[in-house]
């Protein structure tokens, strides 16, 4: 089955619509490469998704294993690179709400991170930088 359908909208935008709940993402060529930068650009998905599949991984690990990571966040950073334009780096800072999780646990996160589908898509040319903290 079909999972979007896009829609060029002209001034180099997009408009993705997700074809089982009909939810809608716009997006934008950043300034650098002459658009606006007024939503999300394609890389920018292409990173900040690397961010959603570790904590939506990391979310299922810990209903399986009985841990809550509720308010956990995501800091995404895309470095790009030049000849060829691509994504070169994605910087994750993930980041959860207290530091009482048991070492089970901590290696339960750390490996949800580096085997979410997300991950183990990107090309390896793709560094991918990952840093944990657990809040007090």
């Amino acid at each position: 089955m079909e999972t979007s359908h896009t829609i060029y909208l002209g001034d180099l935008r997009t408009e993705a619509i997700h074809i089982k709940s009909g939810n809608k993402i716009l997006t934008d060529a950043p300034p650098d490469n002459q658009g606006r930068g007024e939503f999300f650009s394609p890389t920018d998905l292409l990173a900040t998704s690397l961010a959603s599949c570790m904590l939506t991984i990391i979310g299922i690990a810990s209903q399986t294993h009985n841990f809550n990571i509720d308010g956990a966040t995501a800091k995404t950073t895309k470095i790009m690179g030049t000849d060829p334009r691509r994504v070169i780096e994605i910087l994750v800072d993930l980041t959860f709400p207290h530091n009482n999780y048991t070492e089970k646990e901590r290696k339960i996160i750390e490996h949800a991170t580096i085997t979410c589908p997300v991950a183990k898509s990107l090309h390896p040319d793709i560094k991918q930088t990952i840093s944990i903290k657990y809040l007090s």
